[in-house]
Formats: C-alpha cells, sequence, structure tokens
C-alpha cells in the first residue's frame, strides 16, 4: 500500500530540511541490505550523518516541489534510480564513504543472485559421504575417495563475477559451508554543493591535484606568450623576457640602466672579473693539495723505517 498524503507531506519536509541542514549527499545502493544491517550503520553514522530511504518516484516528487527554491538538486534527480537511498552529511566526504563501506556481513550464495565476484572450491577433503560423488560431476568438479569421503582434487572456479548463481553452484557452497559474497551499502555517487561526482573522485591526493593545476598553468602560460595576449599567468615571463631584451639593447647601443651596467662592465673589462674570480678557484685545489703533502711525509717516514728493517738483517 503506497504512502498516504499526510506521510508524503512529512516526507517532503523532512527531504527539505535534510537538505538545507547538510551540503552532502551520498547516493548509496542497498541491495541485500537487511534491516538490522541498516540499523548498525545508522548506528555508525549517528552524530556524522543521516540516512534517508524512501521510493524512488516519492523522492524525485519530493525533489522536484523545491527545485525552484532549490535549482542545483537538477542534477540530482538522473541518478535517483535503482534500489537506492540517501545519506546525509556535512563532515569529511572520506571518513563517511569509510563508514558507509565498512559494515561489510557475509551471506551464503542464493540461486538467482548476481555474484560481485569469482567464487573457488579450494582442493581438500569435503568431509562428505561418496554418494555425492555424482553432485560434483553434474558441476564438472574432479574428486576422488580419500579414507570414505570426497576429496576435491584442485582449485575450481564454480561462479564467475557478474554472472547468476545456479541452482547447482548455490546447493554446493551451501553444503561445503562457504558463504563467499559480502553484502552492505556501496556509495554510487556523492552530491557536494551542486556538483555530482563519481566516488573514485575522493581517492585523488593533493599532490595529483597541485600537479594537475600546475601543468595546467604552464599550459595557459606558454598559449599566452605564443598568442601574445597578456594573462596573470604569462605577466612574469614577459616581464622576463622584456627585461632580457632591454640588456641586450643596452649592450648593443650607448643606451644604459642600472641592470644593463653590470653586464657592459663585464663586456668592456673582462679581466678584471677573472682577476676577481682567480682567488675563489685557488681556494677549492689548496685543500686538496694538503692531503698529497701529508701523504709524501707518510712515505718518507716509510722509507726511513725500512733501511733500518733491511740493516738489521744485512
Amino acid at each position: 500500500m503506497g504512502a498516504t498524503r499526510a506521510q508524503k507531506e512529512v516526507y517532503f519536509v523532512k527531504l527539505k530540511e535534510l537538505i538545507i541542514k547538510y551540503p552532502s549527499i551520498f547516493l548509496v545502493n542497498v541491495d541485500n541490505v537487511g534491516s538490522n544491517q541498516m540499523h548498525q550503520i545508522r548506528v555508525a553514522l549517528r552524530g556524522k550523518g543521516v540516512v534517508l530511504m524512501g521510493k524512488n518516484t516519492m523522492v524525485r516528487r519530493a525533489i522536484r516541489t523545491i527545485i525552484a527554491e532549490f535549482p542545483h538538486l537538477e542534477r540530482l534527480l538522473p541518478h535517483v534510480k535503482g534500489n537506492i537511498g540517501f545519506v546525509f552529511t556535512s563532515d569529511d566526504l572520506k571518513d563517511i564513504r569509510g563508514i558507509i563501506t565498512a559494515n561489510k556481513v557475509a551471506a551464503p550464495a542464493r540461486a538467482g543472485a548476481l555474484a560481485p565476484k569469482d567464487v573457488f572450491v579450494a582442493a581438500g577433503n569435503t568431509g562428505m559421504e561418496p554418494g555425492k560423488t555424482s553432485f560434483f560431476q553434474a558441476l564438472g568438479i574432479p574428486t576422488k575417495i580419500a579414507r570414505g569421503t570426497i576429496e576435491i582434487v584442485s582449485d575450481i572456479k564454480v561462479v564467475t563475477a557478474g554472472t547468476r548463481v545456479g541452482p547447482s553452484e548455490a546447493a554446493l557452497l551451501n553444503m561445503l559451508g562457504i558463504s563467499p559474497f559480502t553484502y552492505g551499502m556501496s556509495v554510487v555517487q556523492i552530491f557536494d554543493s551542486g556538483n555530482v561526482f563519481a566516488p573514485e573522485v575522493l581517492d585523488i591526493g593533493d599532490d595529483e591535484i597541485l600537479g594537475r593545476f600546475t601543468t595546467g598553468i604552464k599550459t595557459l602560460a606558454a598559449l599566452s606568450l605564443a598568442l601574445h595576449y597578456p594573462t596573470l599567468v604569462s605577466v612574469a615571463h614577459s616581464l622576463v623576457n622584456s627585461y632580457k631584451n632591454l640588456i641586450a639593447i643596452a649592450l648593443a647601443t650607448e643606451f644604459t640602466f642600472e641592470g644593463a651596467e653590470k653586464a657592459k662592465e663585464y663586456l668592456a673589462n673582462p679581466e678584471a672579473f677573472a682577476v676577481a674570480a682567480a682567488p675563489a678557484a685557488e681556494s677549492g685545489p689548496a685543500t686538496t693539495e694538503a692531503p698529497k703533502e701529508e701523504e709524501k711525509e707518510e712515505e718518507k717516514e716509510d722509507e726511513s723505517d725500512d733501511d733500518m728493517g733491511f740493516g738489521l738483517f744485512d
């Protein structure tokens, strides 16, 4: 039975209050999430976020009633599909995503369920009686009888990710006591201050963002210089290039200014700069020659010791 008019009005008011209070919304998939697990997630988010569930038709209708007041919510409408819920928050998005996705519950394979991952059965003794050998043969699983029980000879994949679990595969996994799947909330999209983006965006680090920003700045500066169109990022390069051109003009003409005087002095009297640089050049090798002199003194001492030794045995 659908919600009554009064219930819808209460839901609309609650949705509007949450949108006003919280700038960020997580759209989460709740397939195979039970009521107990949902309660645990609500408890974990207490004080940090609010979980709101509702039928998609009612959610879309509620959003449309307040689009005039909050036009940025229109970007949210295309993503209201499937078995989803909403988590409203004003905390750090990465922290909230971690809380949402941390609650996982192991579940047995059910016939007809979509497998989220590959499922393998490991080689080893199953503890089952030999009468069930035909069941394994029907699934193409190699077995042998060891100590009166069925033993799987080698590891084998029984379910492929993205396919439906068959009745035989589900029965086998249940007989072996294998619960291969884990279920919980998964983040589908994130709505933050009017922008909708995939949850993978949260994994982009500050270094990567800074690197891309720097690359963009360099590209824009190069483009501005090539087009002779000044921009904020190209002004520094333009000033440096202009300064170099002024120095070149000053060196080629009688015109001079404070920045070009030193360059002119160097070209007019390079010997003076060479003499000034000589003491600095001489100070470097002096330190390297000192150990050589010490080595020579040590060699002389060794030679005198050798002579004394030679005299004793001569």
